[in-house]
């Protein structure tokens, strides 16, 4: 994996040393760069998660700004802070940033993090874009806080299209005892289990690395459907398990596809498992957007994966709120943001203006191929309104 420099500081450029006008001894206020604090996972169990995030995050503001890097004039200078997966990291980052008058907040890649940096940014009045975090906490938390990725409750509803009815089944959720883990249980219970299934779970600590003990008790359940959420370096053995089990072979197994590292993971059970997905290159189906972010990320050295379109599109949603709200005031940076339609890289998207869910697509998709060469097909896209989590407006 790259590694990012420890500096911390990337300047996208610098202005002009003063204005006509002025008395040449400094920046006038219209011409002050607009500071970016870009808080995310450079280093910690979800690394490869957060480069591919920065990785799109400077895509899309290279793609927003139509490479000029600049908004209504001034220069967007982007301060990257490692929160390590730490929420007590992120947060003490984010004070040093807002001490600093950033105005504009952007990441992270833990939903732990996420649900730090929320209430800090509602009490600085600072905009504060999530990533890939998705808990559903987050949406609807206070009126400051948006979020360029899925949530949880989209991605049920995915599972949930490829599930049929779901009346009288048993359907267990698999996953790590953690606040993304905790949330799919609450999504899962929330969606299939208001449609008459009787919903359980199985939850790991994020620590264990023998998980057959894990997957012996999903099996011993006897459940009609699995739903698991996992993330992180432990989803080999957790595959491996789960189909020396003989969970794979009964019932259906619903999960998340993953990065494209993960593809040959799964071996034998890929082809046993059905997949929701929240992105993998191609699946927008070659939109102009998604072209000219994959071929950005591309050029810049990178590699297009599950979530370069989470900081993509935090990188048009700041843009926009700067350019059609304000570069010093967040109060109009939200108005500007709330209810605003765009072309993202998985297709229409929308900020919702009552709670600021990012409605967008979801995909279904399936494994084929072998060893290196596996990779997904795209089955069929899920329309944003048909997979919208419900509105929960904002708390203020």
């Amino acid at each position: 994996m790259a590694v990012l420099a420890a500096a911390g500081l990337l300047l996208t450029g610098c202005t002009a040393a003063g204005t006509a006008g002025g008395d040449g001894s400094g920046k006038s206020a219209a011409d002050a760069p607009v500071k970016v604090g870009l808080v995310y996972s450079r280093t910690g169990l979800l690394a490869d998660y957060g480069k591919q995030y920065r990785d799109g995050f400077m895509a899309g503001l290279d793609y927003a700004t139509k490479g000029t890097g600049k908004v209504a004039g001034r220069r967007v200078e982007v301060t990257e802070q490692d929160d390590a997966g730490d929420p007590g990291k992120a947060v003490s980052a984010a004070k040093n940033l807002i001490g600093k008058g950033f105005k504009v907040l952007a990441g992270t890649t833990d939903s732990g993090v996420a649900l730090q940096m929320a209430p800090l940014a509602a009490q600085n009045k600072v905009l504060y874009v999530s990533g890939p975090a998705a808990t559903d906490a987050v949406t609807g938390v206070n009126d400051y806080t948006f979020r360029s990725g899925r949530q949880s409750y989209q991605d049920i509803l995915t599972a949930g299209a490829m599930l049929g009815d779901a009346k009288g089944k048993k359907v267990t959720v698999l996953a790590q005892d953690s606040t993304f883990g905790q949330a799919n249980v609450a999504a899962v219970k929330a969606v299939l289990g208001a449609k008459g299934a009787t919903v359980g779970s199985v939850l790991a600590p994020p620590s264990a690395t023998d998980l057959t003990p894990f997957a012996r008790q999903v099996k011993a359940g006897g459940p009609d459907l699995v739903f698991v959420a996992w993330a992180g370096s432990t989803a080999p053995a957790l595959w491996t398990a789960l189909d020396q089990q003989g969970v794979l072979g009964a019932g259906k197994v619903v999960t998340g596809l993953a990065g494209t590292a993960s593809y040959p993971v799964f071996g034998a059970a890929g082809s046993k498992v059905s997949f929701l997905a929240h992105y993998f290159p191609g699946a927008g189906g070659g939109n102009a957007v998604e072209k000219a972010m994959l071929d950005s990320v591309t050029k810049a050295g990178g590699t297009p994966d599950l979530f370069t379109p989470d900081g993509f599109t935090a990188a048009q949603m700041i843009v926009h709120a700067l350019a059609e709200g304000s570069a010093t005031d967040p109060a109009a940076m939200v108005k500007a943001l709330e209810g605003w339609t765009f072309d993202g890289a998985k297709g229409k998207q929308r900020v919702r203006a009552e709670d600021h869910a990012l409605v967008q697509p979801m995909f279904v998709a399936r494994l084929t191929g072998k060893g290196a060469a596996v990779k997904p097909e795209l089955l069929d896209t899920e329309a944003g309104d048909a997979v919208a989590p419900p509105v929960k407006p904002s708390a203020g």
